[in-house]
């Protein structure tokens, strides 16, 4: 093993003899960009795109300033702190090609938990321009069947009532746009960089419910003076392994606590509508579009819920990545009919992207043996996912007479999966979702109510309503509740004519 060097500011000249480091000073405290949600994907894309932009450009007041609101957040912050905030964003290529380089774009990382002074200060302070959100869709707070905001949630009933002690992110946001606006300071940039449609456009409906319930005239400022650009965003950022750690000291020597892993493609394409100004993100490979929709649209109905295909049917069938899901042929086929026949009918033509060549991509992308990508990270929070994933799609082949067969065999085996919790080899299968009890509760229904499941009117809407859904969905669990073997089942549906 090679002798080992400690990831931080003091040693960067060292490790920049095996690996690229940042060619910009770290020494400025004007943190343009306030990011709450510091993991994997927000540190391969965001802080990559502004890493890069930073190599070649002096921005001196355009750094990151990280935010954690959860608990989980803590460990990464302690490591952080011991790291200057440095990081290494290690990048495999499909022919096995491993490029590690450290990142540099982040230089503080404040928690909000037991004090929230701090983070409000930062987000109200007169150099934050922009304020950028990973949250996961299970973190804006709404009803996915009526898109309301969620009063009913304790955290946000509570602040309501102690505003300058906030708990969500919209406590923190309002108290600090309120501290702008009364110091007459302009208001930042609301980025949602999550895999919502029109991501943009949720926050601000969110935040505004929020405010208007907390203080009415603060709302009116937000609603004049905030930009809510919506984004799409793509970058594949799989957890990272205890192995990945290992194979960084082994290999180059470093030591880091928290590297992160991703694939070589990325994309980022948003709306240019700022309110206060932005880094030159177009010199990276940003796009800047006047309407982000079939954008995000296409991404949204191919790539991820294609993830959400074979990663709900690999994990039933006992797949342990997504990678090995590609591998086996018949998972690919009906992959790529699902995306042929399904998915496509519903997106209309997209200026300047060939959607087949785009399909191509994503079938290599996923089999990316290097990335490996875990099915069960794949299927985490579906229910914040499918509903705006996999359930509109269904919904418009039904309205149009399209196929719905592929995306309905999906939703049976999540139903079996949230009531058995274990493989077709008996594997247990662990799954996290916010929503795993309401799951389980109406999946170990299905014996005696085969719609059990799809009654949960929250996710499915009236799908339960449906007799031509109803009768494929309850043939569909039928045949998995009675042990057919899941693979056979795909077979027959590739081939029937429904």
């Amino acid at each position: 093993m090679k002798k080992t060097i400690q990831l931080n500011q003091a040693n960067l000249q060292e490790i920049g003899n095996c690996m690229p480091v940042p060619n910009y000073s770290r020494a400025s405290d004007k943190t343009g960009i306030v990011h709450i949600g510091v993991g994997g994907f927000h540190r391969a894309h965001l802080a990559y795109y502004l890493h890069q932009l930073k190599n070649g450009n002096a921005l001196s007041d355009w750094e990151i300033c990280g935010i954690g609101l959860r608990e989980g957040d803590t460990k990464l912050h302690n490591n952080f702190k011991k790291q200057d905030h440095l990081y290494t964003l290690i990048i495999k290529h499909p022919n096995g090609k491993i490029k590690p380089e450290v990142i540099g774009s982040i230089v503080d990382f404040k928690m909000g938990i037991s004090n929230p002074e701090p983070v409000i200060a930062q987000m109200a302070h007169a150099d934050t321009k922009i304020v950028s959100l990973t949250i996961t869709e299970g973190g804006y707070n709404f009803n996915p069947t009526t898109g309301a905001f969620n009063f009913d949630n304790p955290d946000v009933q509570d602040e309501l009532q102690h505003p300058n002690q906030p708990r969500t992110v919209y406590g923190f946001l309002t108290a600090a746009l309120k501290r702008r606006r009364d110091a007459a300071l302009p208001a930042f940039t609301l980025l949602s960089c999550d895999n919502i449609e029109h991501n943009g456009d949720m926050v601000r409906k969110m935040l505004l419910s929020f405010v208007k319930a907390q203080d009415p005239d603060l709302a009116n400022w937000i609603a004049q003076e905030v930009c809510f650009p919506n984004s799409m965003v793509d970058r594949i950022t799989p957890v990272t392994t205890p192995t990945d750690i290992n194979t960084l000291t082994q290999n180059y020597g470093i030591v880091d606590a928290c590297p992160v892993t991703c694939e070589p493609f990325i994309q980022w394409v948003v709306e240019d509508t700022f309110s206060n100004g932005r880094p030159a993100f177009e010199k990276v490979g940003v796009q800047f579009v006047s309407d982000v929709e079939p954008y995000e649209k296409m991404k949204l109905r191919l790539l991820n819920a294609g993830h959400s295909v074979l990663g709900l049917l690999g994990v039933l069938h006992g797949h342990p990545t997504i990678n090995a899901c590609v591998e086996d042929e018949l998972f690919t086929s009906y992959l790529r009919a699902f995306l042929d026949k399904e998915a496509t009918p519903v997106l209309g033509e997209i200026e300047g992207i060939n959607l087949e060549d785009y399909k191509d991509s994503l079938l290599a992308r996923f089999g990316n043996p290097n990335i490996k990508d875990s099915v069960s990270r794949i299927c985490s929070e579906s229910s914040a996912k499918l509903p705006k994933f996999l359930i509109p799609t269904i919904n418009e082949n039904l309205a149009t007479g399209g196929s719905i067969k592929f995306a309905t065999l999906v939703i049976a085996a999540w139903c079996y999966s949230s009531d058995k919790g274990i493989n077709r080899q008996g594997q247990p299968i662990e799954i996290t979702d916010a929503m795993s009890i309401e799951l389980h509760e109406a999946a170990k229904q299905t014996t005696t109510d085969p719609l059990a499941f799809i009654r949960q009117e929250s996710l499915f809407g009236n799908l339960v309503e449906n007799d031509r859904f109803t009768a494929l969905y309850t043939e569909a669990v039928q045949k998995i509740y009675t042990n057919t073997d899941i693979k056979k089942y795909m077979t027959d549906i590739m081939i029937s004519g429904r």
